[in-house]
């Protein structure tokens, strides 16, 4: 099964979620904006088991003051793809 997630489209979102860093104090209110839509996106785009649990963790990483440095999406990705490693490796049956 070919994975539909892009590791450029996870850099991306996470660097929209550093703009606000530009705007000192407006930034804070941005997060309130972009924290729902960034953990909607992480939801739609990981779905399952992973979606909900990384979207909630990415509203909290993006809500809280000063902790919105971490790439979840990135980290989403990765995570995303070592799953996937162990599933396939658990699915390929050993020639013998």
């Amino acid at each position: 099964m070919k994975d539909k997630t892009p590791l450029l489209f996870c850099i991306l979102m996470d660097a929209l979620g550093y703009v606000t860093y530009v705007l000192p104090v407006a930034g804070e209110w941005g997060d309130v904006i972009w924290a729902p839509i960034s953990a909607y996106v992480f939801y739609k785009l990981f779905g399952g088991k992973t979606g909900k649990i990384g979207g909630v963790i990415n509203l909290a990483e993006e809500a809280l003051p000063f902790i919105d440095f971490i790439p979840t999406f990135t980290i989403g990705y990765i995570y995303k793809k070592i799953s996937q490693k162990k599933t396939n490796s658990k699915q390929t049956p050993n020639p013998q």
